[in-house]
């Protein structure tokens, strides 16, 4: 009996071992693969391809070269692929993220990596494969606009999970939009959904340059949110939902007691609300089979209730935000607390999307195509 304890104890160390390295996104990809197979031919050849390249690297300057354009490729191919197909699938560039980050952390390459350079590596895949070495404006067009999208999230959930933001941002990086003779370029850029990566700075690092040279004409972060198109009034700088992120990390807040997320190693700075600044009445005229709501409905410590402006919040503890109290609310805060701190005129604000059920195409392609009309709508006040 002792024999057979010590082998079981010695078996499932070797397990922890063994799954230890991996991240909580990455030990999902058996069952997405076993749910939807189809998923993860898009990229498999790419995948197989820069497995083998790596395992064969033997300095860490080829491996960071590596790394970095075949992260750059599969952003690029991920947009080709979602634009030619009409698949509305943004699925496939996530799982395909996760399958070679595994590889970056399951296989030595042919020289003795050290964790800062393997970390090095992983953030390198993490850029180039979200859009965020691909940020130059290059079509020459009146204006320009940048938008977010999110990944697929609550994944324990529903494991085939797509996300119409994640759609958004494949199929419009490189667009040309146009209204009323005004043109723009749209850029756009992949965030994770990870409490960590928003306590970071990530959002402030993507966007102060834009804030800072004042250089652009509208940022828009796109999310997933409820019935109808919401474009968020009154972000509200707390966390309070018990939904975890793709880590399966919580926020720590709660309705009775929200916190203040970190920028970095401090507290999150700023005022409870702040109010976007989006050309709303334009872009309500955008055609559809949404509504388009101009939300303003918040949530205190002492009630729920429709706000009409800033003033009527002053001093008031903020719970939820009219985008909530999850990261979707948060990336509109930071980026209106950020956009206000560094004196820009940039309008800014965030779209929260129709919610689909688990993986959707055609209900992704009317909200795909209402966004578009809302972002053409808009130049006319930019």
């Amino acid at each position: 009996m002792f024999l057979k304890t010590m082998v079981a104890a010695s078996l499932l160390l070797s397990i922890n071992a063994i799954a230890a390295p991996f991240t909580t996104e990455e030990n999902r990809i058996e069952q997405a693969k076993q749910v939807m197979p189809e998923v993860f031919t898009v990229f498999s050849n790419d995948i197989n391809t820069f497995k083998n390249q790596w395992l064969k690297t033997n300095n860490y300057n080829e491996a960071i070269k590596l790394v970095t354009n075949y992260s750059e490729q599969i952003w690029l191919k991920a947009k080709k692929q979602i634009a030619t197909s009409q698949s509305f699938d943004d699925r496939p560039l996530y799982w395909a993220r996760l399958l070679s980050s595994k590889i970056l952390r399951a296989h030595s390459p042919a020289f003795k990596i050290s964790k800062p350079q393997q970390q090095a590596l992983l953030e390198a895949l993490e850029q180039g494969s979200r859009g965020r070495t691909e940020l130059s404006f290059t079509k020459g067009t009146m204006k320009k606009i940048l938008l977010t999208g999110f990944d697929p999230f609550l994944l324990d959930k529903n494991i085939n999970q797509s996300n119409p933001s994640g759609v958004a941002a494949l199929l419009m990086d490189g667009q040309v939009i146009q209204y009323n003779g005004i043109t723009a370029e749209i850029n756009t850029v992949m965030i994770p959904v990870r409490y960590e990566d928003f306590d970071q700075g990530t959002i402030e690092a993507l966007l102060a340059p834009f804030y800072a040279l004042n250089n652009i004409d509208m940022i828009v972060t796109v999310s997933m949110g409820r019935k109808e198109f919401d474009l968020e009034r009154f972000p509200g700088k707390r966390r309070s939902v018990t939904a975890p992120d793709n880590l399966n990390i919580l926020s720590g807040g709660t309705k009775q007691s929200p916190i203040i997320s970190k920028l970095n190693d401090r507290l999150l700075p700023g005022s409870e609300f702040v109010e976007f600044s989006l050309p709303v009445n334009e872009m309500q005229r955008a055609k559809g089979p949404y509504k388009i709501i101009d939300n303003n409905k918040i949530t205190t410590l002492e009630k729920t209730f429709q706000a009409k402006n800033l003033t009527e919040l002053k001093d008031k503890t903020a719970v939820s935000g009219s985008g909530g109290g999850y990261l979707s609310n948060e990336i509109s805060y930071r980026s209106i607390r950020l956009r206000d701190q560094l004196n820009s005129d940039i309008p800014t604000g965030h779209i929260h999307t129709p919610r689909i059920k688990q993986f959707e195409p055609e209900v992704e392609k009317k909200i795909i195509l209402q966004i578009s009309a809302m972002l053409e709508h808009s130049l006319v006040a930019l």
